[in-house]
């Protein structure tokens, strides 16, 4: 979905399903990257015919989520995953800094299409790295100093992808009654 241009209100509109339903037979790297990729355009198609405006409101009382957050946390865990922990490029955190780690949800600056572009070019750079990896290829914990490989970080990131499109489930449906996916 990276190549798609980013419309003013997230088209498409709930009905029109992208996802392709990731196969039941196939090889483990297939399966492992058809599951986060189908987990990446669900969030995306949470966001879809949302307008802009509100993708920042935090629709569920007690909670700082919001759509936009979303987009920014998981923007921020890719960027974290795959190019600073996996592939060990020296880039700068997004949305994030130890003094105040949640930017993502507390600091919404309302470009809500900056955010989105933000994600989708953090996945398209995810998908490269992967492309160029094997299963069994290691980066390194940073925090422990512990190595992973690349098999744990896809099935990781597809976890967290489950985790937040409940999220954005709730979220939507607290915006606008929508719900399903």
């Amino acid at each position: 979905m990276a190549d798609v241009p980013v419309p003013k209100n997230f088209a498409p509109k709930w009905a029109d399903d992208t996802r392709t339903t990731p196969p039941s037979v196939g090889d483990e790297r297939e399966i492992l990257i058809s599951y986060l990729e189908w987990h990446r355009t669900t969030l995306e198609l949470k966001c879809a015919g949302v307008p802009a405006e509100r993708l920042s409101e935090r629709s569920v009382a007690a909670s700082s989520m919001s759509l936009h957050g979303l987009l920014r946390h998981l923007a921020g865990v890719e960027r974290w995953w795959f190019r600073i922990q996996f592939a060990g490029d020296d880039v700068p955190m997004l949305y994030y800094s130890d003094d105040d780690p949640d930017q993502d949800f507390d600091d919404l600056d309302g470009d809500v299409a900056e955010s989105l572009a933000v994600w989708r070019a953090e996945c398209a750079r995810a998908r490269e790295i992967v492309a160029a990896a094997s299963l069994d290829d290691r980066g390194t914990k940073l925090k422990t100093g512990d190595p992973f490989s690349l098999r744990w970080l896809l099935v990781n990131l597809i976890a967290e992808y489950a985790r937040h499109n409940g999220h954005a489930d709730l979220l939507r449906e607290s915006l606008d009654g929508s719900t399903g996916m």
